[in-house]
């Protein structure tokens, strides 16, 4: 962790969950392995050919609701999407010492929310893997705004919604462009996550300071508490 945090300045911690709380590993194995593998079976074309194909696909549709919407990619595909997480979903894991800081944020007494653009199904079967849920106040999906994250108008949703302060809120986030979104709309405290995906280096989180270990998040904030 690269910054400390005024946490008496701090009201609602908004947390994303994939990449964030969760492992990024099940995802990116999903969509970049897993998928285009069956995606290959269904057509009877090579796995490079699967990847030429779906990369254009994938890149016109990241940064809108339809690139996080189940429904969208089973249409489009003609694949069972949610069967097909389900046959790989012991790869769901928590990013160490996660849970410990959903349990220090509610022992400080912070108002803690979930704000993820994972589709209700995506979201339901991650929880049915990682007791995330008794950890917040609200579970929030972009999909019941209609907007992601990355655009102004989920976090015009979001304020009409929690009624929050702004300037009082931390938001952590492994997408710096949704960080960028959440700043632009006058989120106070900024968090990027170094390393989303256990099988994948360290990322250049730029201009944001970033979560590296949970645990040096964890004593900032009991020491705010004594």
């Amino acid at each position: 962790m690269t910054a400390s945090l005024p946490w008496s300045a701090i009201d609602t911690v908004l947390l994303d969950m994939d990449g964030t709380l969760l492992d990024l590993h099940f995802d990116n194995h999903f969509w970049l392995e897993f998928l285009p593998q069956r995606y290959a079976e269904l057509h009877g074309t090579s796995l490079a050919m699967a990847e030429l194909e779906l990369g254009p696909l994938f890149n016109a549709h990241q940064g809108q609701l339809s690139w996080y919407c189940l429904d969208f990619w089973t249409r489009e595909l003609n694949l069972p999407i949610r069967e097909m997480k389900r046959e790989i979903a012991d790869l769901i894991a928590l990013r160490p010492a996660a849970d410990q800081f959903l349990a220090a944020l509610r022992q400080a007494g912070k108002r803690v929310v979930l704000i993820t653009n994972a589709h209700r199904d995506s979201l339901s079967l991650k929880l049915e893997r990682i007791e995330l849920a008794p950890w917040f106040d609200r579970l929030i999906s972009s999909h019941d705004y209609g907007f992601p994250k990355e655009q102004a108008q989920f976090w015009h949703a979001l304020k009409t919604d929690l009624e929050f302060d702004p300037a009082r809120a931390l938001f952590i986030d492994d997408s710096l462009p949704i960080l960028r979104s959440a700043r632009d709309f006058g989120v106070a405290h900024l968090l990027a996550v170094s390393q989303p995906d256990s099988r994948r280096g360290q990322k250049d989180t730029e201009e944001f300071a970033a979560v590296d270990d949970y645990l040096e998040l964890i004593r900032s904030l009991q020491g705010y508490a004594d």
